[in-house]
């Protein structure tokens, strides 16, 4: 290309940046003086090394006056500019003689007389232009400063060629015919068809491994693509524009908007359980990733670039992925259960940790939900959905309580220690239900909850009933001339120790709360024969008997429980406020010990207070309806307490 040097003058076409002089005159001068102030003088007086400065340049030196010619300014021509990609000072060239000669010459013919020089002006930006967008194209290849500078220096060109795009629109004159050049408008059209390009390739390049299809690696490829552009763009492209351009979300857009079309058209077809899943992953978890990587999410808006696949693409793949993830997990569950029937069946013995019978069940059913919804929600992005694939829980649940119903029907060698590994299963359950510690819709939680309360009962009746049968010739001695007299309340004692010992095996929290079962069933059965009315207090003598012999029972039933876990210390508190009842004498102070009684024991009836009053035979009739009428007033005064626990409730009065 050839080369060609010019001197620095105050003509209207030296280089540096010159305002419109499509205006009027006046702006031409403001032109030339900010030209002064944007290069050095071409002249300067300067003083010699002994004498002082001359007029012209010349300095004075040993009284003979020798002239000294300071060398031009060179400044860099066009063709110079577009050989070293100064590509802003080229378009600030070019623009400056666009002014001159549209702008200053003002009659047509002169015009005409520079035809010539037009032309050379048309041939000289068709050649810019070509190295402008040339290097615009090549924005995501920068790999050094010299192409960083490059760049840089083409979005200024833009930048002044949409400024005099402006300029001529707000003019009425006739514009040369390259206006409006509309480079910006090429700019982001440009940057859009490399955008496409960079996803084409990566598309074509990448082949599939054996672990992917081909649509798997084409997508994977794309988005790697797109996350290592967007860190060029945010890391060096940025520094190459102004703010205002905003050119990180400006790729930003781009990519998003070629990417979320790839996506569409291969949503598009009827895609593999594993494509839909991977389409899901990249809209709701790898996407979103790449955008809150640290050094993108303070340059990009996220929220208004919107998901990469519109809602009618989602659902059906949502809908799709969701159904398989029902029956992976059903098949799942089934299996769960399958293999602890079949130990069961087998006659093995569940496995023992710490001396306490264990069963995977519970555990393994946790971990395999929470992996589920956890991987659920992460790929359809939305927990609610997710947790649509619990419903299958509900099912499991009423089949394992149906398995232990067999198992106690069976009641087979092996089946009182599987029912107590299934206490604690039981136990595990509730516990991350009740704490919500299990993502689950709220209908299958409740659902799941009212299963376990059965499962826990019915187990509970299995292990104690035959307790209870052993127990019984000793329950029907209570409440009788013979408690009272020879006590048998020892042998009962006696027998209970004996009968605990079979109870060992279930884990420490569900030992505790089956003693604390059986410590209130034993506690009921002492009410319920003490109620029963065999016995006939007199007097006052043998209600203070009875009194002092329930105190000692229920000291000895307290301690006894309490030394094999039971937690239940409100029920001494139960047989102690009876015993009172009968010792009392005068009426009101009765009265008061039964409101007492009445208004922490909310279950407490009529007819319980009938048939305790009635041990005390010399209370007349009318004292007793007195007291009772005392009760009901103050349990219609009192609000239900919930928190309270039940137990007369359980005792049934003929």
């Amino acid at each position: 290309m050839r080369m060609r040097m010019r001197s620095r003058s105050n003509s209207s076409d030296a280089g540096g940046t010159s305002p419109n002089l499509l205006q009027d005159q006046s702006s031409r001068s403001a032109g030339q003086g900010w030209l002064k102030g944007k290069f050095p003088k071409l002249f300067r007086s300067q003083a010699g090394p002994t004498g002082t400065a001359g007029v012209g340049g010349s300095a004075i030196t040993d009284g003979q006056q020798i002239h000294e010619e300071e060398p031009p300014v060179v400044i860099p021509t066009f063709e110079q500019n577009l050989e070293d990609r100064n590509l802003r000072e080229a378009v600030q060239l070019l623009i400056e003689q666009e002014q001159r000669l549209f702008g200053e010459i003002r009659e047509s013919v002169a015009l005409k007389c520079h035809e010539e020089e037009v032309k050379k002006l048309a041939t000289d930006r068709e050649a810019l232009e070509e190295l402008v967008f040339q290097t615009l194209e090549k924005s995501l290849e920068i790999d050094g400063d010299n192409m960083a500078a490059a760049l840089r220096s083409a979005v200024e060109a833009v930048q002044l060629e949409e400024q005099q795009d402006q300029l001529w629109r707000q003019n009425q004159r006739t514009s040369p015919s390259w206006r409006p050049s509309g480079w910006r408008k090429r700019h982001d059209s440009t940057l859009r068809r490399l955008v496409e390009r960079r996803l084409d390739n990566e598309e074509d390049q990448k082949t599939p491994n054996n672990q992917q299809s081909t649509l798997q690696a084409d997508v994977q490829g794309m988005g790697r693509q797109l996350k290592e552009d967007l860190l060029l763009v945010v890391k060096v492209l940025k520094s190459c524009y102004p703010p205002d351009m905003d050119i990180c979300n400006l790729y930003a857009r781009m990519f998003h908007q070629s990417f979320s079309a790839r996506l569409k058209k291969i949503a598009d077809y009827v895609l593999e359980d594993k494509d839909g899943t991977l389409l899901l992953l990249w809209v709701n978890k790898y996407y979103p990733g790449i955008l809150q990587k640290p050094e993108l999410v303070n340059e990009i808006d996220a929220e208004a670039l919107g998901k990469l696949l519109p809602e009618h693409l989602l659902e059906p793949l949502e809908e799709q992925f969701l159904s398989n993830q029902q029956s992976e997990l059903k098949t799942n569950l089934d299996n769960i259960l399958k293999e602890e029937k079949e130990k069961w069946t087998n006659g093995d013995e569940p496995s023992r940790e710490d001396n306490c019978y264990v069963s995977p069940v519970a555990y393994d059913v946790i971990v395999l939900l929470n992996g589920r919804v956890t991987s659920a929600q992460m790929i359809v992005g939305d927990q609610q959905k997710a947790q649509s694939i619990t419903v299958q829980l509900t099912d499991f649940m009423k089949q394992y309580k149906t398995f232990q119903e067999d198992v106690i029907k069976q009641n087979r060698a092996n089946s009182k220690s599987l029912i107590k590994a299934t206490l604690d299963c039981i136990q595990q359950f509730s516990d991350v239900l009740v704490k919500k510690k299990l993502p689950l819709a709220e209908n299958v939680r409740e659902s799941c909850l009212c299963v376990l309360t059965d499962m826990r009962q019915s187990a509970h009746a299995y292990l104690l009933n035959p307790i209870h049968k052993v127990l019984k010739p000793h329950y029907q001695k209570l409440g009788t001339s013979d408690w009272l007299k020879k006590n048998p309340f020892e042998k009962l004692m006696i027998s209970v120790k004996k009968e605990l010992e079979d109870l060992q095996g279930s884990s420490p929290s569900c030992h505790q709360e089956l003693m604390g079962r059986l410590h209130q069933e034993v506690t009921e059965q002492y009410v319920r024969r003490l109620l029963k009315g065999d016995v006939k207090l007199k007097d006052r003598e043998k209600q203070q008997n009875a009194y002092q012999t329930i105190t000692d029972n229920a000291e000895s039933l307290h301690k006894l429980f309490s030394s094999m876990g039971s937690q239940e210390d409100w029920l001494k508190e139960i047989l102690i406020k009876i015993a009172e009842v009968l010792k009392l004498q005068d009426v009101p102070a009765i009265q008061m010990q039964i409101v007492s009684l009445g208004s922490a024991y909310p279950d407490l009836s009529e007819k319980h207070v009938s048939a305790l009053l009635k041990l005390k035979t010399n209370l007349s009739k009318t004292d007793r309806k007195n007291v009772k009428e005392t009760l009901v007033d103050t349990l219609k005064e009192t609000s239900a307490d919930y928190d309270t626990r039940p137990f007369f409730c359980r005792i049934e009065i003929k």
